[in-house]
């Protein structure tokens, strides 16, 4: 498991490491202490999950993962002192997969980037019937999503959020029950987590993200998908 910390505090840095070798003696991490390291070392060393730092010079942390999700989807964890909302949002709209705040204990970060492993690894196949809903299909077998014979990429998470919707069309499912069938039980209380990729799914399946078709919002509960 390889592991690259982007921060440019040379001490932060030390401490992250010693956080996640102590834990998981096993796993190799790398450093970069400015954005343009970063993107080349995730081009040349393939890590296997990324911990980005937000408040750096030249470039900060929201920068690099814009310029990292143009040739990249590797797992990355925003690590900063920035703990405002519009903060965390902005990250989980530009692609990160979790957001923790400084100062944090060791053994949250790592439970932190475990989860997010987790999620990045693919699925195992499902042998069940395509779903279909509209020009909406769902195919389990290949874990494909098409619109209207078109196929529609997904990220692990996003697929395994809308597996769970289209499973359930028809009936509505928590907050709480999304979040932690799809990130984890510890995740129960991030709610801006669900909403952002809610969101990301709307943009890639609905014809009116702002009118919603299939994913329909259930106020003060959750969410529901249209039944076919």
């Amino acid at each position: 498991m390889k592991v690259l910390i982007v921060d440019d505090e040379a001490d932060m840095v030390k401490v992250i490491s010693w956080s996640l070798t102590l834990q998981e003696p096993s796993w190799e991490v790398l450093s970069a202490y400015e954005g343009e390291r970063a993107l080349d070392l995730v081009a040349e060393e393939s890590p296997d999950v990324v911990l980005l730092d937000a408040a750096m010079p030249e470039m900060d942390g929201f920068q690099v993962l814009r310029e990292l999700r143009r040739f990249s989807d590797v797992p990355v964890v925003m690590v900063t002192i920035r703990d405002s909302e519009l903060d965390k949002v902005q990250g989980l709209e530009l692609g990160a997969d979790d957001y923790i705040t400084k100062p944090f204990g060791h053994l949250e970060l790592v439970a932190r980037v475990r989860a997010v492993l987790r999620r990045a690894q693919n699925w195992p196949l499902a042998h069940e019937e395509p779903f279909l809903c509209g020009d909406l299909r769902v195919d389990f077998t290949q874990r494909e999503v098409t619109m209207a014979g078109r196929r529609v990429p997904l990220t692990n998470t996003e697929y395994k959020l809308l597996y769970h919707l289209v499973r359930n069309a028809g009936r509505v499912l928590s907050h709480e029950m999304l979040l932690a069938r799809v990130w984890g039980r510890e995740y129960t209380d991030e709610i801006d987590y669900l909403r952002v990729y809610i969101g990301r799914l709307r943009a890639k399946l609905e014809p009116d993200p702002q009118d919603p078709k299939y994913i329909l919002t259930e106020h003060g509960v959750g969410y529901r998908f249209r039944r076919p």
